[in-house]
């Protein structure tokens, strides 16, 4: 027999919105915290730029809401970018009571400019903010004795009973067994699905599985056609994922083609400052029409002691691969970077699903719109993190558990064809890279689209056969993850901020949502 565990609440992602919520659960809630990988490993802990609050005089929370509104074009709702933008020296707060120390000069902090903001607002821990906040929280969960953790689990499948959640099958990567963990409430805190790419700054986990365990549930599923592509991912064959803080760009630094020639003024009167998705469409498009494997960001002139001060970790990483920034330009070329788009929620993480909380980038909360500012992921993550938590220690927990029969194995068997998986994975990201990438056109939509549904057939037979593994649960996620994202794609007949579409250039007059 399978195991079976029994919990108030049930987080799936240890990202910061996962721990951050299991640290503003009420100490009477039994809490199931369970981590796909290692605990610390995801996005939230690879984020160097910061967390975006007005902390300054000089600055408010209405130019804050109307840069993100500028930002999202068009689709971001104001009250709910209103609601995170006026939590945000709040949250900023509660990450130092949890530890963190942000950088300051005297006893005021010091705060950088990033694309999209017209005021210094985003407070940041050097260069390496989004491990600090990880390391913080996660020290501050282990000492909560209401909280178990579990490492190395990989979600299945939400148990969903009379259209509301009771908790997920979910496989235990060490003993290969899949396991029921039952619970009042759940909450989704699985992270993006950059890894739908050939090029990513995301690590490993960023599969899309709390999106496409969602959809199978009956969620709602809004905007997944916005990816944000990084302009700035570090190029080196062996530099896997390494992100080029976009804050470089925000204290000065250019970008220029192999000639030495600055470019970015021809796209957008704001040069290196504007917007991410401009910059990652000017970048491509001088790569594709010079025939260019990347173009090169310069900082040099802020001189090695600046640069070691305020880069620390970007200027050991280059140094590893032979690359001194503090004398020459760093080859970088776009990667995707985020998801957008996600599963459609309130104000305090509700899904249209009973019992089913989503919090952070799986979620979709209405404050990003068609497109993401720099350095408001992290605040969204802590804000509604906090308020997901709010509302359920407000709510009384219902008197009995759902029931569920333990999974079932005895009709599958252990795989010979495990290439086949293999194969499948880098055949979906290459489709998503050159047919559902930064540029696009209905016709290499419509290919993808073809191909996945190809796919998808030969995915579900392979799953009917034989034993379950992560890497086949992973791909699953990742095929119905991309469907989503390439019939979102194909609905917008229009271009509007991450979506560029060439055969439909223009913006439309009114702003639609996508939902899948």
């Amino acid at each position: 027999m399978s195991k079976k565990h029994q919990f108030d609440i049930l987080i799936i992602g240890t990202g910061s919105a996962g721990l951050m919520s299991a640290l503003q659960l009420s100490r009477n809630l039994s809490v199931a915290l369970v981590a796909k990988d290692d605990l610390l490993e995801g996005s939230s802990f690879y984020a160097q730029g910061g967390i975006s609050a007005v902390l300054d005089a000089s600055d408010n929370f209405d130019s804050h809401v109307a840069d993100t509104l500028a930002t999202a074009a068009g689709l971001a709702e104001k009250t709910a970018v209103k609601f995170m933008v006026e939590s945000a020296p709040a949250a900023i707060a509660s990450l130092e009571r949890s530890g963190v120390r942000f950088t300051k000069d005297s006893d005021r902090y010091h705060l950088t400019t990033e694309g999209g903001h017209t005021h210094r607002r985003v407070a940041h821990v050097a260069d390496k903010t989004g491990q600090s906040i990880q390391v913080n929280l996660l020290d501050n969960v282990k000492q909560c004795a209401n909280i178990t953790l579990f490492e190395n689990y990989i979600a299945i499948d939400l148990l969903i009973q009379n259209k509301q959640c009771c908790g997920a099958y979910i496989l235990n990567k060490n003993t290969h067994q899949v396991e029921s963990f039952i619970a009042h409430k759940t909450i989704l805190a699985t992270g993006g699905a950059s890894k739908a790419y050939l090029y990513t700054s995301n690590p490993d986990t960023s599969t899309g599985d709390g999106i496409a365990m969602a959809s199978r549930a009956g969620c709602d599923i809004m905007n997944m056609e916005f990816t944000q592509f990084h302009p700035t991912c570090l190029y080196h064959p062996h530099a896997k994922s390494f992100l080029i803080s976009e804050a470089i760009r925000g204290e000065g630094g250019k970008l220029h083609l192999p000639s030495g020639e600055m470019f970015m003024q021809k796209y957008d009167s704001r040069g290196e400052l504007a917007p991410r998705d401009v910059v990652a469409r000017a970048i491509d498009s001088e790569m594709k029409s010079g025939g260019l494997d990347c173009v090169y960001l310069d900082i040099s002139f802020k001189g090695e002691s600046w640069i070691k001060q305020h880069f620390p970790t970007i200027y050991e990483k280059c140094l590893t691969f032979g690359i001194d920034i503090s004398k020459t330009s760093i080859p970088v070329v776009p990667a995707a970077h985020y998801t957008c788009g996600g599963i459609d929620t309130n104000l305090q993480g509700l899904t249209n699903i009973a019992n089913l909380y989503a919090i952070g980038e799986v979620a979709h909360a209405r404050v990003h719109g068609a497109n993401r500012m720099a350095s408001n992921s992290l605040l969204e993550c802590i804000v509604f993190a906090k308020s997901c938590a709010q509302d359920i220690n407000q709510k009384k927990l219902q008197n009995d558990h759902c029931h569920f029969d333990p999974w079932d194995a005895s009709r599958v068997a252990p795989s010979k064809e495990k290439v086949v998986v293999t194969h499948l994975w880098d055949e979906v990201r290459l489709i998503m890279w050159n047919f559902v990438g930064i540029v696009r056109s209905d016709r290499r939509l419509n290919y993808a689209q073809h191909r996945l549904e190809q796919i998808e057939t030969e995915v579900d037979e392979y799953y009917s056969l034989y034993l379950i593994s992560s890497d086949l649960i992973e791909l699953r996620n990742l095929v119905k993850t991309a469907q989503i994202i390439i019939k979102s794609a194909l609905s917008r007949k229009e271009s509007r901020g991450l979506h560029f579409n060439e055969d439909h250039p223009k913006q439309s007059e009114q702003a639609k949502n996508t939902i899948i």
